[in-house]
């Protein structure tokens, strides 16, 4: 059993006024964040003019922070610096270097003041500090053998802090977030298919959510074949696809939302087997579930008045002698029949069951998630996701639900003439072209199989759910890209999944 961890460790509470002597004095760290003329602001501040005279260096400097300490009992640390940002990734990226500046000082307490900003500034550093401080404060698994952990933050208290802050927000977004990058982080002989369904159901229960699982020999009597082909090489029988389900009270069983995941614990490209580097880091496969899974759980913790479904994938790409092949002939449960090309392009293979099975309890809007495909970050590089949908309304509004969250995103075309490129002579359709060109659009042509005309869909590439040295306001490699995309899109874009389905189809 694995044993989970708080995914939420970092306590937070708000403010308006400012800091105090005292409230000072129980900090291990003070953060600073001012205009870049607020120097009669910050001279108000215990040890004000000590921090007016590190704002007028960093300043002249061209620094974006500067430290001193406090004289008093407990040496405070005291950490100067100013905000602008021109978006919200500017503004997570300068607040991942905010709180990395303070952790230096290993604090256990940690403040943040907003002294003197703007209107439109004060909530912007805010959100951004927090989500900031949430990520990092957050330990990925470790297995080194003097399992000492470095010293975090377990408090956070903002001073200054504007009526709008949402700090209930905040947790969840941090928690679904966590939640992603700690699953995607777990070695593939840890968290193995059973490990993965068992640690998901249990989190599940936790908060409310009921779970059913559909293990392969329910999959065999559904008929879902492409999923049943890629776990086929398995050495075990534990691949299945976990169905989760959030219930608001009085709310109909008939799900508004359905979130998808590609849930590939390990993908060694099957019998077209992937090289040594191209393997390497094939546990991270599965980070579409881990996405869908953060985002339920996120979106259940704020308490969204929409019934929401997920739906996992979960298996791995072995290879075995009964292991699919190219040419391989397989029917999805939705009857489409499949002509197998390249036996690594599995992921559409396991979606496509899962997106058929989503869409027969009839949500009102799909989502899924998957780490699909290299040609997408060929397209992109890993700061931005791909995204493509069966109506064009949706581009604007991811476009602008990215932008808002800092998850930024890109919309690819969708015209049904890319479908020559998969037309089989013996199936209804082609897993993939022989050819790699344009991979990530015909991929998701091919997932447009899978779902009903008639329902909105969304399907988001996660070209960015790695990236060295971490993205944005994220300091890990892994950055669990998707869940605050998400959020946003669902309560501050639009009006909830109902209000999105309803503008998808005006």
């Amino acid at each position: 059993m694995i044993e989970l961890p708080d995914f939420s460790p970092l306590r937070t509470t708000a403010t308006s006024i400012a800091p105090t002597r005292a409230a000072l004095d129980r900090l291990d760290h003070l953060l600073i964040i001012s205009a870049r003329d607020g120097e009669r602001a910050l001279a108000r501040l215990p040890y004000g003019k000590q921090l007016a005279t590190l704002l007028r260096r960093a300043t002249k400097n061209d620094d974006e922070f500067l430290g001193t300490r406090a004289a008093n009992a407990r040496a405070t640390g005291l950490t100067v610096g100013t905000f602008a940002a021109a978006s919200r990734f500017a503004a997570l990226t300068w607040a991942a270097k905010a709180i990395r500046e303070c952790l230096r000082d290993k604090p256990r307490t940690l403040g943040i003041a907003l002294v003197g900003l703007s209107d439109t500034d004060r909530p912007a550093a805010a959100e951004s500090l927090l989500a900031a401080a949430g990520a990092s404060v957050f330990a990925l698994p470790a297995f080194k053998s003097d399992a000492k952990q470095p010293a975090r933050p377990a408090s956070l208290s903002v001073f200054g802090a504007p009526s709008s802050i949402d700090l209930a927000a905040a947790r969840a977004q941090t928690f679904g977030n966590n939640v992603a990058r700690w699953f995607t982080a777990l070695p593939p002989n840890v968290l193995t298919m059973a490990a993965y369904r068992e640690s998901v159901e249990r989190l599940a229960k936790a908060h409310g959510i009921a779970t059913r699982f559909f293990d392969e020999r329910k999959l065999k009597k559904l008929g879902a074949g492409a999923f049943l082909a890629v776990a086929s090489g398995n050495a075990t029988r534990d691949a299945g696809i976990l169905h989760l389900r959030y219930r608001p009270p009085g709310r109909a069983a008939v799900p508004t939302l359905a979130l998808v995941g590609k849930g590939v614990i390990f993908d060694t490209g099957g019998t077209n087997l992937k090289p040594f580097l191209g393997m390497l880091d094939m546990h991270t496969d599965m980070q579409g579930s881990a996405v869908a899974l953060g985002t339920l759980l996120a979106l259940a913790q704020l308490r969204v008045p929409f019934a929401i479904d997920a739906w996992l994938g979960i298996t791995e790409n072995r290879l075995g002698t009964d292991a699919y092949k190219p040419q391989d002939l397989v029917t999805a449960v939705n009857g489409t029949t499949i002509q197998v090309i390249h036996t690594d392009a599995e992921g559409r293979m396991v979606l496509a069951d899962t997106l058929a099975l989503a869409a027969r309890e009839k949500p009102a809007v799909i989502i899924d998630y998957a780490t699909l495909t290299g040609s997408c970050v060929g397209a992109l590089t890993e700061r931005y996701s791909g995204v493509f949908a069966n109506r064009t309304a949706a581009n604007a509004l991811l476009q602008r639900a990215g932008a808002e969250s800092g998850e930024r995103v890109w919309p690819f075309p969708m015209d049904e003439d890319f479908d020559e490129l998969l037309k089989s002579d013996v199936a209804d359709v082609k897993q993939c072209s022989v050819e790699n060109a344009g991979d990530h659009i015909l991929g998701a042509r091919f997932l447009s199989r899978f779902v009903p005309k008639t329902t909105p869909w969304i399907h988001v590439d996660l070209s960015s759910g790695q990236h060295k040295g971490g993205l944005a306001h994220v300091p890990t490699d892994i950055t669990g890209f998707g869940v605050r995309l998400t959020v946003e899109l669902l309560t501050r874009t639009t009006g909830g999944a109902d209000d999105l389905a309803r503008k998808l189809d005006a």
